[in-house]
Order: structure tokens, then sequence, then C-alpha cells
């Protein structure tokens, strides 16, 4: 039986104390008044969740288009709670931290899963360091890249964690392979309410084989994808929407269940008639460019478009050899220096106000 919106789970707890419905929206009016910027956030969305209303409103990530204010319905979320909690086999009384913004669709479904499955949730100020016990052990997470580097010798106190929001390096998958806790790559968006598909990044079985491990996003069940005419994402999940959700990421579809990323249409970068993925060439160098970097394009009067590399440094030098790894119509024409990348509130650089300070 599929639980209903306005139920709070019995098994519930919030920082270790339980709460009845009525007593849990006293505690979001509470923090909406006394508490500090993101309990406030916290409250605020509590309240809402706790409402009359059969939807909450939210922003777009961009991903799907320009940013927007949607209407999400409650029961939508309900069921993408119960997805997550199938896939991860989490259950009632399971323990979990929860350290991200709930301004966002990624924070606010830490709180509705654990207020529907039964979890017991900790809440901690969101940051690249966080403040949570390590006398404690949690069975989920959900985090940024930059939160698993920051706290990573801690992550051993999780059993499983899900990253989302920004590409995680090759040096961060790297590092995660020493790791007892089960991590996962997530693909989603707030249409999509959060991930509707989830890649396996560490600790595979000896069966699974190397492709499957690397390149491959698994649906959530009803979920079904295809292309358009663009080769972009199509997603059809009429549990979390009634529309079909047309994305700007480009894929390579490998069954009905599984997809690979290539990058975003809107990135795409057309130089003397070729077109390029900036985040493939970014894949080839991120092992040998200790900065954060990205590739984008500037206008050339005999390519129309050339390849130039952003580099977050004082100084625009790389040897050479960076680029052995490239095709010669790969290797950016120039490289740029910022001091300090624009990026947004999850750790995502804004590539094009980013490139707007060099011009």
């Amino acid at each position: 039986m599929i639980p209903n919106y306005n139920k709070v789970h019995n098994k519930f707890k919030l920082n270790n104390s339980n709460y009845t419905h009525q007593e849990l929206n006293d505690v979001a009016c509470s923090l909406i008044k006394e508490g500090k910027p993101f309990e406030k956030a916290l409250g605020d969305f509590l309240a809402d969740w706790l409402d009359s209303k059969d939807f909450i409103k939210t922003k777009t990530s961009g991903t799907t288009g320009k940013p927007k204010t949607i209407k999400i319905k409650k029961q939508a979320m309900v069921h993408s709670a119960i997805a997550t909690g199938n896939y991860f086999d989490l259950k009632p009384g399971d323990k979990v931290l929860h350290c991200l913004p709930t301004e966002f669709i990624a924070g606010k479904m830490m709180l509705v899963r654990a207020i529907i499955l039964g979890w017991q949730i900790d809440v901690v100020e969101p940051g690249t360091v966080l403040n949570f016990s390590t006398k404690k052990h949690y069975d989920f997470c959900a985090m940024i890249p930059m939160q698993v580097q920051g706290n990573f010798k801690r992550l051993g106190l999780i059993k499983k964690l899900i990253v989302g929001g920004a590409p995680m390096s090759p040096e961060l998958i790297e590092q995660i392979q020493s790791l007892n806790t089960k991590v996962y790559a997530t693909y989603g968006m707030t249409e999509t309410i959060t991930h509707i598909a989830v890649k396996q990044l560490n600790n595979f079985e000896k069966s699974t084989s190397t492709t499957d491990q690397e390149l491959f996003y698994k649906t959530l069940p009803n979920v079904t994808i295809s292309q358009d005419d663009r080769d972009c994402l199509v997603i059809e999940a009429p549990q979390l929407s009634k529309e079909i959700i047309m994305t700007n990421d480009v894929v390579k579809l490998h069954s009905e269940t599984s997809f690979e990323w290539l990058g975003r249409i809107d990135n795409v970068i057309n130089s003397g008639g070729i077109k390029f993925f900036p985040e493939q060439i970014e894949d080839k160098l991120k092992a040998k460019i200790s900065n954060r970097f990205f590739i984008t394009s500037e206008a050339d009067e005999i390519l129309g478009d050339r390849l130039i590399l952003i580099l977050e440094a004082e100084s625009n030098t790389l040897p050479a050899s960076v680029f052995e790894s490239l095709e010669a119509y790969e290797k950016p024409k120039k490289i740029y220096a910022v001091s300090k990348f624009i990026e947004t509130t999850s750790g995502k650089i804004q590539r094009l106000k980013t490139l707007s300070i060099i011009k």
C-alpha cells in the first residue's frame, strides 16, 4: 500500500526525536522564527509539506531549459521516496544524514524520504566540511562532490552514499575505491524529483564488466527512456510527472534501462564543421591537470568557433605533455586563467558567467 503524503511514519525521527504531524508542524514554526538560516529553510519546507495543499513550489536547476518555479505534486514526491528506498534497500528505522540545502529538491527529498519511509534523520548545516558525530554510523546520505572531498576521512561512517549536483573528478573516483562505503553517482533534475538513474562508482561485484562500471546509468523502476532527434535523453516517469521530460543531455542508449551520458547539448562546440562535447575532452585531461578547468569556445574567423581552455589559476601556463592524449583537432587553441570560477550553490561551474570574466 502506497502511503499518503499527509502521513508521518511512526518510526520517523528528526534529530533523535519522534514527532506527530502536528508536533512536526510546531517544530517547523519554531525553526522559521528562531533557527539559523539553514534551519529556517528546513522549517519553511516542513511547513509547506505539512500544509493542506497537494503540491509544493520549487525552482528548477535549468537542466531542461531556463530556471523557473514549478509545482510538484506531493504524492509524486512520495513515489520518488519509495523508489529510492526500494532501490537502495533502506528500511524504517534506518539512520540517515542530511547535509544538503533544503531550498533545493535534493535537500527537500531527503526529508520526504525520512518522513514517509520512517528514517531517523540527523540534520547538519550544509557546507564543505560537515559537523557530524564520528560516534554514529549512518545507513544513507546524499552529498555533492565537494562534500565528499571535504569529509573523506569520515565517509566510512556511511554505508551508502549518493553523489549528485556535479560530476565527480577522476581523482576523487579513484580515491573512493578504497572505501567500504558504497558510492553512487545519480542522474536527475528537479522535474524528475531528483534522481531517476544511478551509476555505481565503487565496490563492484566481480561479475560486473568494466564498461558497465564506468559508463552506464541504470534507471529506477517505472522509468522509461528514449532519445529525441537531437540525441538528447527523453524521460517518461508517470509516477513522478504527467509530462514527458525533454532534457538537454546528449546520451547513448545501451538498453531500455541504461544509458551513457555524453554531454550537454548547449555546451556542444562546432569548430571547423566538427562537433565537440567539452565534457569528453575534459575527461581526457582531468588526470593531468590538478587545477579546476573547463573546455569552451570563442569566435574564430576561420573555424567559426575555436576550442579554448579556462583554468582556475593565476597563470595560464600548462606543459605541452598535458595534451598528448588529445587528437590534434581536440587541442585547445588558447588557455585563459581565472583566479576563481563562478559556481552554483551545489558546486557546478557556471561556464558562461566564468567565461564573461575574461571577455
